[in-house]
């Protein structure tokens, strides 16, 4: 019983429940607002007379009622915006600023006469057998080795 309730008093449990709760009813918010304001307009927009969540089709007998599917897309693409402007990219933009960790640097390179991805310190690409250039080792206190020179023009072929 112990675990459990650590578990439960966990600090990323209790911040998941409590974006869930905010979520659902930031959700709710937002369709009300499609139901009471996005509907009519588009209705007034389109023709059709009132609400578009009423709108629907009769094909063999059975209805088919489009405008809710239409008010749940547009409930659904404003939160989506919602999310992404207000909260996703702000947080992103915070994350990028306050970065402590160093970037990796990649342990393959590029053939620059296939583009085939081969290891650093390969001499020889393995796909297509060019020689390759040397890698720079970086200097003491450089961050990033400099710049590599192109690799020396082959022979013409006879």
């Amino acid at each position: 019983m112990n675990g459990f309730k650590k578990f439960l008093l966990r600090g990323n449990v209790v911040d998941l429940a409590i974006a869930v709760v905010i979520g659902a009813a930031f959700g709710a918010i937002v369709t009300a607002f499609v139901a009471a304001f996005i509907n009519p307009l588009v209705g007034v927009i389109t023709g059709a007379s009132g609400d578009v969540s009423e709108r629907s089709f009769t094909l063999a007998g059975v209805e088919f009622p489009y405008g809710l599917f239409l008010q749940a897309l547009i409930s659904f693409l404003l939160v989506a915006i919602v999310i992404y402007f207000l909260v996703l990219q702000p947080v992103n933009r915070l994350m990028e600023r306050y970065k402590t960790e160093p970037e990796v640097q990649s342990t393959t390179k590029q053939c620059p006469e296939c583009l085939s991805n081969i290891p650093s310190a390969a001499t020889r690409c393995a796909f297509c057998a060019v020689e390759q250039a040397a890698a720079p080792t970086p200097a003491p206190g450089l961050s990033s080795p400099p710049p590599a020179s192109p690799p020396p023009a082959s022979p013409p072929l006879a």
